[in-house]
């Protein structure tokens, strides 16, 4: 069901104003904002506080268990579809002026410090151990002026869309992860990790330019298995109706929807010399301000290749007591260092599987052992393909490896990896390849989808044919 709100006269126009339409389709009454609120107050000059142009809001009631002055957490059930309406305020400026299209950018990043560092060893481990889903996704069917969504195979957290800031636009989003695949012990929904959505408005601009940032905003969510949101909003009502009158006067008063709070805009990859590790990288500039303290509103860039070069370095057995407890935190094995606090690396090394698992429990002292041992890891799929040597060379450049089978590993087994691998193979732009088939039985041509990839028997070969098509310009690619 869609849930449209009117805003306050004084700060918004009514929707019927800005959106004409019958009057049967506005179902809610007027969501209060107390902190966008202007209030004037007579004979006491002060200036008025800066109203939004936009305002993001998600249809999803927010906890009563939430003190007086900390930030609104909402609960949301894992897959389910949750309106979000993306609002632009026309009063602050002439509508004329306003961009055609906008793009915004949905993002569900970390709020806890701790996990913002190891982000991308977060979101790989998720993707190694549900292989084909996303954390983020877009339920286009229900969404409402939404222009050109798109989902990024390669940021499973990330969303994009374009959207006419004079027109409704509601877009619904699903959260697939839930909060406690990301804690050490999952007991509950209520020990989980919090997250934020967060959503970036940008004007687009030329192909050569960067597009120009409009507006950030965000607010803090937590992801239960179905069903298990509603119960937690439950118990968190019971309980606080169960407190002294003067013990709930400490608690926010539940909305029916939750307003994003403005934040800083997410960082650039190249944002700079500051690292995320560094001491410059911990102060505000990815917090997050509501009415109090600061709160942190993003997760920063994670230096990815500086950490896999760290990760990559064996302990060497030569290593002294320093060197060890220094190779024990690159290894995220900090919790043991006092534990091991006098072993060199040949002390460690010589550590058998059953020692580390008593020292560390099961899961560290495994994950240890295999990192002392440094284990490879095994390719989830391996295919072996060929370029057919007889084609025309007018339709692609001629390439010196045609007729020899090369390697192609899969890790994530979907169809859009596969084809980036064949294109790099075949020398081909990635973009220009429309359609990627498996010829079946009979020479008939199936079209290569995830669960065809899933599929395949491991170290099968094949010979890769590329066929030049027209319209749109560009080639399709046949296995056979």
């Amino acid at each position: 069901m869609l849930f449209w709100h009117n805003q306050p006269e004084h700060l918004w126009p009514s929707p019927g104003e800005l959106y004409p339409g019958p009057p049967s389709s506005l179902l809610r009454e007027s969501l209060p904002l107390p902190y966008l609120k202007q209030e004037e107050l007579p004979n006491v000059p002060s200036p008025e506080p800066p109203c939004p142009a936009f305002q993001y809001v998600l249809c999803a009631a927010t906890s009563p268990a939430v003190k007086q002055g900390e930030e609104t957490l909402t609960y949301l059930n894992q897959g389910q579809s949750y309106e979000v309406q993306m609002l632009w305020n026309p009063k602050l400026g002439d509508a004329t002026q306003c961009p055609q299209l906008l793009k915004s950018v949905a993002r569900v990043v970390f709020h806890d410090r701790r996990l913002q560092y190891t982000e991308q060893q977060q979101l790989d481990g998720w993707r190694w151990s549900r292989p084909g889903d996303r954390i983020l996704d877009i339920d286009v069917p229900l969404s409402v002026g939404v222009i050109e969504p798109q989902v990024l195979p390669s940021q499973l957290n990330t969303v994009e869309f374009h959207w006419d800031p004079t027109k409704r636009t509601s877009i619904f989003l699903q959260v697939h992860c839930i909060s406690t695949e990301f804690t050490p012990r999952k007991k509950g929904g209520e020990k989980g990790v919090s997250f934020r959505l967060r959503i970036d408005t940008f004007k687009p601009s030329d192909k050569e330019l960067a597009p120009e940032h409009l507006h950030s905003a965000g607010c803090l969510i937590k992801v239960f298995k179905p069903k298990g949101a509603d119960r937690k909003l439950k118990t968190d009502r019971d309980k606080i109706e169960k407190q002294p009158l003067h013990e709930r006067d400490k608690y926010q008063v539940a909305r029916e929807s939750t307003v994003f709070v403005e934040c800083p805009p997410w960082p650039e990859p190249s944002a700079g010399p500051h690292s995320p590790l560094s001491p410059r990288a911990l102060t505000s500039p990815y917090s997050c301000k509501l009415l109090s303290p600061e709160r942190l509103c993003s997760s920063p860039p994670f230096a990815l290749d500086s950490l896999v070069g760290s990760l990559a370095e064996d302990l060497n057995p030569g290593a002294s007591i320093l060197e060890t407890q220094q190779w024990l935190h690159r290894h995220r094995f900090s919790a043991y260092c006092r534990m091991l606090a006098n072993f060199t690396g040949t002390d460690l090394l010589k550590l058998t599987r059953q020692d580390l698992i008593q020292i560390c429990g099961a899961a560290d002292g495994i994950r240890l052992f295999n990192t002392l041992r440094a284990r490879p890891i095994r390719h989830r799929l391996t295919l072996y393909v060929a370029q057919e040597a007889s084609r025309q060379e007018n339709e692609v450049a001629e390439n010196p490896d045609s007729g020899f089978y090369q390697e192609i590993s899969l890790n994530e087994l979907s169809a859009v990896e596969l084809m980036g691998k064949l294109a790099e193979l075949l020398a081909l732009p990635a973009n220009q390849i429309h359609r990627l088939f498996h010829q079946g039985p009979g020479g008939i041509l199936i079209l290569l989808n995830d669960q065809v990839v899933q599929n395949l028997k491991d170290e099968s070969y094949f010979v890769a044919v590329v066929k030049k098509v027209q319209n749109p310009d560009g080639y399709y690619l046949v296995l056979t």
